[in-house]
């Protein structure tokens, strides 16, 4: 079994090579052009999936206020660069929510459900800036509402995965995270 969790991390590893999520902006205005985003971008799976392990790990009302608070803060970066209020360093923020989040999931850190919605709104709101900011004169509507789709799936996998993992220990999970904490070092350091 370690050897299959080694395997695992190394292609979770393998995976946070540079991220091909940020498409051309004048290609952002369709509905697939928003769930497609996050699903090729490493560092927006490697925060996705961990906002969801996360979540399982905590348990309970965590299992769906955390994922919805990263969705709804998401949604208000997403708005605010689309009204054209800046925020600072969304780009390293991005880069250390992926560390961040991995970090809390490696450590399986158990806060209140709503300073766990607090943390992982904060990096939301960094992340969905980012779309916003990518999107140009392209159709935001529908954009926005593809990538927060595409974003709740990628949560729900990581619930799924975090529960799943669960039968084989919590060390399981553990790893998990910090796989993630070795991609997204490896997206801000490759």
């Amino acid at each position: 079994m370690l050897k299959r969790l080694s395997f695992t991390a190394a292609l979770l590893s393998l995976a946070a090579s540079p991220a091909f999520a940020h498409l051309d902006p004048a290609a952002h205005g369709s509905l697939m052009a928003g769930i497609s985003h996050p699903l090729f971008g490493a560092d927006h799976i490697l925060a996705m999936v961990a906002v969801g392990v996360w979540a399982s790990q905590i348990g309970g009302r965590a299992l769906w206020a955390v994922p919805a608070a990263f969705v709804s803060m998401m949604a208000v970066g997403f708005g605010l660069a689309v009204a054209g209020v800046d925020l600072p360093f969304v780009e390293p923020a991005i880069l250390a929510s992926v560390i961040g989040l991995g970090l809390l999931v490696a450590a399986a850190v158990r806060l209140p459900v709503a300073a766990s919605a607090a943390v992982v709104g904060i990096f939301a709101l960094f992340h969905g800036h980012a779309h916003g900011g990518e999107l140009g004169a392209a159709g935001a509507l529908s954009f926005g509402l593809g990538f927060l789709i595409a974003t709740a799936a990628l949560h729900g996998a990581g619930i799924a995965l975090g529960l799943g993992v669960t039968r084989f220990g919590p060390a399981v999970a553990r790893i998990l995270g910090l796989a993630t904490v070795i991609g997204g070092a490896a997206i801000a350091f490759g």
